[in-house]
């Protein structure tokens, strides 16, 4: 199956254009000059992996300059994720080095396995997005589904 370099819509092998936005499907682009308004010359899939290759500044970065869907939609989820992930991670080392100065060495040893389990599910999440976006798959991450779609849209 291809895939509409405009919208992202699956299309049929051989079709000449697209069924979703008419999108001719075989024209390639000679220049930049002809090329799709927001398309960055590349690939989809490489465009979606590329949004989470350095978390949320790639994402930030091909949120603004690519405006295909599937694109947009992997560069909002990125800058959702990783951002927010990145701002967990900022506040749980905050609050348990804090502690130190109190005396808090008990709270130190829960802190630390808090913000491993932070760093462990960021790892996790980067490799899959990466896998699942050059696969061409639109996959959610359920707790910030709806953030990414609103911001996706605008």
């Amino acid at each position: 199956m291809a895939y509409c370099t405009k919208c992202g819509a699956q299309v049929a092998d051989g079709v000449a254009f697209c069924s979703k936005c008419g999108q001719p499907m075989n024209a390639p682009l000679a220049s930049p000059a002809v090329s799709v308004p927001g398309d960055t010359g590349m690939a989809e899939n490489i465009a979606g992996l590329l949004c989470y290759v350095l978390g949320w500044l790639t994402g930030l970065i091909f949120f603004f300059i690519d405006k295909r869907p599937f694109v947009r939609f992997h560069a909002a989820q990125s800058i959702v994720v990783f951002g927010g992930l990145q701002i967990i991670q900022m506040v749980l080392a905050r609050v348990f080095v804090a502690s130190l100065w109190v005396g808090g060495f008990g709270a130190l040893s829960f802190g630390w396995l808090l913000l491993t389990g932070v760093e462990l599910l960021a790892l996790a999440l980067w490799i899959l997005l990466m896998v699942k976006a050059y696969q061409h798959e639109k996959f959610a991450v359920p707790l910030v589904f709806g953030i990414v779609e609103n911001l996706a849209r605008k």
